[in-house]
């Protein structure tokens, strides 16, 4: 842990540095994240100069308890001040621990979601939209809003990719384990023969980035709009109120036509624009970061098998802590607590042993 602190701390002077520097100051959207970021480190340098302040009091001590080794009475005193000392110690550790195993990055924020069809073709976008539709009624139960932002249709009613975004209290904290490959297996309603099939699709759970934490700016962007496509006849929007957006630096493109305003697909486009750029940038420029992937389950790569869902044996399976459920109809209907709570209890097995090596 004193690692951590000590790291913490480093940063912690670091951005009191930067945020008194003409150049941060003028740049609104650098200075209000650089802010934010003091604001979550603040609780625990106030731990830490309480710390430091305490172990001065402890070696002074000592070092006054050497200084009269004959005088009983005195060592007694001082001997009593110094298990206080130690007990103050103790119990701000303990807070410090407790707020490393809690203080889940991003933990509070809203996340836009994507699912994207894989191996398995229509089989694979039928159980794409099924993702969909278990992750949306886990988002009712826990009273959470979900948002449709973009989507591809398919004929049989499936998804070859769908983006949603979800709205509401701690729900990265919850759905950050869902991001990778999810693979099912059972027999799909085109297979004549009653052969088993394996299909996979991919999900994604970014956690949405505010306006003040990237910085795009509007000559980087490169804005088509087009007639939104769908199922024909009168549902379909004859007017270019579909968006796709391209942020020619990074060259990542996201498109939105879920609504008939343009400037509400614009809306919704940028905000998934903005998200995907940020944990890009994340994802490649935080070492704190890169140092919680290696302690925390998985790495929430999309090319990593996470789970499997087995139809024929109504059995769910995550991967990462070998956990199964045998009551797949009622996980697809929504009822993830029981996997959710396993990995972030296992999650914090995890932390807590990284936290015990560093001592």
């Amino acid at each position: 842990m004193e690692n951590k602190l000590a790291e913490i701390l480093r940063r912690y002077e670091e951005i009191e540095t930067l945020i008194v520097q003409p150049e941060i100051i003028g740049n609104q959207s650098r200075y209000a994240s650089l802010m934010k970021e003091r604001g979550a480190l603040t609780k625990f340098v106030t731990r830490i100069k309480a710390l430091g302040e305490i172990r001065k009091e402890k070696k002074d001590t000592q070092e006054l308890i050497q200084q009269h080794k004959n005088d009983k009475d005195f060592i007694e005193m001082t001997t009593e001040e110094l298990n206080t000392l130690a007990e103050k110690e103790k119990k701000i550790l303990g807070e410090m621990e407790e707020m490393f195993l809690t203080d889940e990055e991003h933990g509070d924020r809203n996340v836009i979601m994507e699912i994207r069809a894989g191996t398995g073709g229509e089989e694979s976008a039928l159980f794409a939209a099924e993702l969909f539709r278990m992750y949306t009624k886990y988002a009712d139960r826990k009273g959470w809003k979900c948002l449709l932002m973009d989507s591809s249709p398919t004929g049989l009613g499936g998804f070859k990719d769908v983006t949603f975004s979800i709205e509401g209290e701690s729900v990265y904290k919850h759905l950050r384990f869902e991001s990778g490959g999810h693979r099912v297996q059972r027999v799909p309603h085109t297979e004549a023969s009653g052969r088993i099939h394996t299909s996979a699709c991919t999900v994604a759970v970014l956690p949405e980035a505010e306006e003040v934490e990237v910085e795009i700016r509007s000559e980087d962007l490169k804005i088509d709009t087009y007639s939104a496509g769908g199922p024909g006849g009168q549902h379909v929007n004859k007017t270019a109120s579909a968006v796709r957006i391209t942020h020619l630096p990074t060259n990542t493109v996201v498109a939105c036509q879920v609504e008939r305003s343009q400037h509400r697909n614009k809306d919704l486009a940028m905000r998934l624009l903005r998200s995907r750029i940020y944990e890009n940038l994340a994802s490649k420029t935080k070492e704190v970061r890169d140092k919680m992937r290696k302690t925390q389950i998985g790495s929430g790569d999309r090319s990593e098998k996470i789970r499997t869902y087995n139809f024929p044996q109504s059995r769910v399976t995550d991967h990462r802590i070998n956990f199964s459920l045998h009551n797949l109809p009622v996980v697809m209907e929504g009822e993830l607590d029981e996997m959710i709570n396993k990995l972030m209890e296992e999650d914090r097995k995890l932390k807590i042993q990284n936290i015990s090596a560093s001592k």
